[in-house]
């Protein structure tokens, strides 16, 4: 929607199979159980300047998910 937030970087990847590159981030939000809400995005640079974009599919989402599980299996 154009709107600006600070947020925090989680992590930054990219599949190296379709060459989609995605970003996990937080604005520190905590949810009811005291969970903090983290949020994805892809990240859209065809302009030129870095666009956040939705996941599009979803073989997408499950793919972010296994990376989201292996990231928190190391902390």
């Amino acid at each position: 929607d154009g709107s600006i937030d600070e947020v925090e970087v989680v992590l930054a990847f990219e599949f190296k199979d379709n060459q989609k590159e995605y970003v996990i981030y937080t604005k520190n939000e905590r949810d009811e159980a005291d969970n903090v809400t983290v949020y994805v995005s892809n990240v859209d640079r065809t302009t030129g300047q870095a666009k956040l974009m939705g996941v599009e599919s979803d073989d997408e989402w499950n793919r972010i998910k296994n990376v989201l599980r292996e990231l928190a299996k190391s902390e």
